[in-house]
């Protein structure tokens, strides 16, 4: 549980009538949708005050804009603090990443950049760990990495992966386990994979902080 001021009850009826979705009775109440924001839940309880989250996601050379979309998606699911579309990786506005976006692109901050090497650079100047989404020989996997946040986490080009120059720069090379025949997901399935994964690392990091003061 969070120092936030507000107990379980108070945060969900907050956010439901936030939302506009909760009457005056307050939370448990029969909403007036079938769907209840996850914010409303008190399962959200433990993530007040977590968003955003210290982590940057730079795609290099990523031609899908479908998958673009899918990444401002899931950026702003995890409350990832930017995205940094760099090389050809399309941005907005574009037809195809509304459509996978679904009005994410229009909450999820993002710069485009022409050269990754320079901002990863810059990044990494501002104290980021710099970490490639690979299947190279120096990968560590995901569930092993401990991530010195904040992070920014690179997926490069869906069949090429990332620049031989690119991956060099990466202080970090992170691989998802594979369990199967096939060697690699989908780009935009990996990032939600390890999205998700730097925000519960980082949830646990919280935490442990607030035990230890």
């Amino acid at each position: 549980m969070c120092d936030c001021g507000l107990d379980t009850l108070e945060w969900a009826e907050t956010i439901s009538q936030e939302f506009g979705k909760v009457d005056s009775v307050g939370f448990g109440t029969k909403l007036e949708e079938t769907r209840l924001p996850y914010l409303a839940t008190q399962a959200a309880v433990p993530y007040q005050g977590i968003n955003p989250i210290p982590v940057a996601i730079l795609l290099d050379n990523v031609r899908s804009l479908y998958n673009v979309g899918a990444f401002f998606r899931t950026a702003d699911a995890a409350g990832c603090e930017k995205l940094h579309l760099c090389g050809i990786t399309g941005r907005p506005p574009e037809r195809a990443i509304a459509k996978t976006a679904l009005g994410a692109e229009e909450t999820v901050a993002w710069e485009h950049h022409e050269d990754g090497c320079g901002l990863v650079r810059r990044l990494r100047a501002a104290g980021y760990e710099i970490a490639a989404v690979e299947t190279s020989i120096h990968a560590v996997d995901l569930f092993d990495w401990q991530p010195a946040f904040p992070v920014c986490i690179v997926f490069g080009h869906e069949v090429d992966g990332l620049r031989p120059g690119l991956l060099e720069l990466c202080d970090t090379h992170v691989r998802i386990p594979m369990l199967g025949r096939k060697h690699s997901l989908n780009v935009a399935t990996a990032g939600g994979v390890v999205i998700y994964e730097l925000l519960r690392k980082y949830r646990r990091l919280l935490e442990n902080a607030r035990i230890n003061r």
